[in-house]
């Protein structure tokens, strides 16, 4: 295998609270209720990069996407007094679900915080799940603050959307999976928004395998760690814009920043109309549905954002929740 793009050499020397022992705790708690997803070889793709490319398709995930791993994992580890409260959430709509979903099946009430132009389909799916449904704010981070206003006000139990060591644990669980799919994996690709996903996943694999390239990727109108990376210190963005909606997060979390620039190899960014095109290439050549977030990482390999020849590379799926009118949008704007 040949690495042709240099990799960025981790600056933090915090040491990580979230342990590769806590993954593996969370993979036996969350396993009987969530999917082991297949990671699927890409013949199409692998000819198109020149390596070995495996999808981890967490957009066939329970609730379509991998969110539902660390709020499970978060809430089956609330205490009797903290799921007596209840909890709250602030989302873009796949956290949102995961707590919903996992909260019901604990009997639990949930309260979700949605920007007011969620995408309809998750909003419509997290109060299927059974969760109360406030829709405040233009973004993710306007929703999140009236969440937090609403927590100290109703006493709720707050989950947050990454920057949790138990959400962290859960999102981990999926390179745990990668591994036993494909041990000797060169590398992994992962979308970042807020950073629980990666911090999660990197974690776990580093921990097993240092050699192992961790490399994240952003929507280029929402880079907010890798702003922070390049600064060296947590950085916040005037605004957000992009395509991928679950990803739209204008600061990262300090935890999972200390990780990032512990665990993480590299972060790449990409651009609206490399997203779009991905969501329609991976529709039309792999025949799988995937949402703007979950494709940003196929997105930056197609598009030799990552340049890496000869590797068995594992792209992150993550969410396949994108409303059929989007679609139909892109297909217009894009064909």
């Amino acid at each position: 295998m040949e690495i042709l793009q240099p990799c960025v050499e981790n600056k933090s020397e915090k040491e990580a609270v979230v342990a590769l022992k806590d993954i593996v705790r969370a993979k036996m708690l969350i396993s009987p209720t969530i999917h082991q997803t297949p990671l699927n070889h890409s013949k199409t793709f692998s000819k198109m990069t020149d390596n070995e490319v495996y999808l981890k398709l967490e957009n066939l995930q329970k609730t379509g996407a991998f969110k539902i791993r660390g709020a499970t994992n978060k809430i089956y580890n609330l205490s009797p007094e903290e799921a007596q409260n209840g909890v709250i959430a602030a989302s873009a709509g796949n956290h949102a679900q995961g707590v919903a979903l996992a909260a019901t099946s604990r009997n639990i009430k949930s309260v979700i915080v949605m920007p007011k132009h969620a995408p309809s389909a998750k909003i419509m799916a997290t109060r299927g799940y059974g969760a109360e449904v406030v829709l405040h704010g233009q973004n993710y981070d306007e929703a999140y603050q009236h969440a937090l206003n609403l927590q100290w006000e109703k006493g709720y139990t707050f989950v947050h959307a990454f920057d949790d060591s138990e959400v962290i644990a859960g999102q981990g669980t999926i390179s745990l999976e990668i591994l036993d799919q494909m041990p000797d994996v060169n590398m992994i690709i992962v979308p970042i928004g807020g950073g629980g996903l990666i911090s999660g996943m990197a974690i776990a694999a580093k921990e097993i395998n240092p050699k192992i390239k961790i490399v994240g990727v952003q929507a280029s109108g929402a880079a907010s760690m890798y702003l922070s990376r390049h600064n060296n210190k947590v950085s916040q963005l005037p605004g957000v814009k992009t395509i991928a909606d679950g990803i739209a997060v204008r600061q990262p979390g300090h935890m999972t920043f200390n990780y990032v620039q512990k665990y993480a190899d590299d972060i790449v960014t990409v651009e609206e109309d490399e997203i779009a095109d991905t969501i329609l290439t991976l529709l039309e050549r792999g025949k799988f549905m995937a949402e703007g977030a979950g494709v940003v990482g196929l997105a930056a390999l197609l598009n030799e954002k990552i340049y890496v020849r000869g590797a068995k590379v594992a792209v992150l799926i993550s969410g396949g929740n994108i409303d059929a009118l989007r679609i139909s949008e892109i297909i217009r704007e894009m064909r």
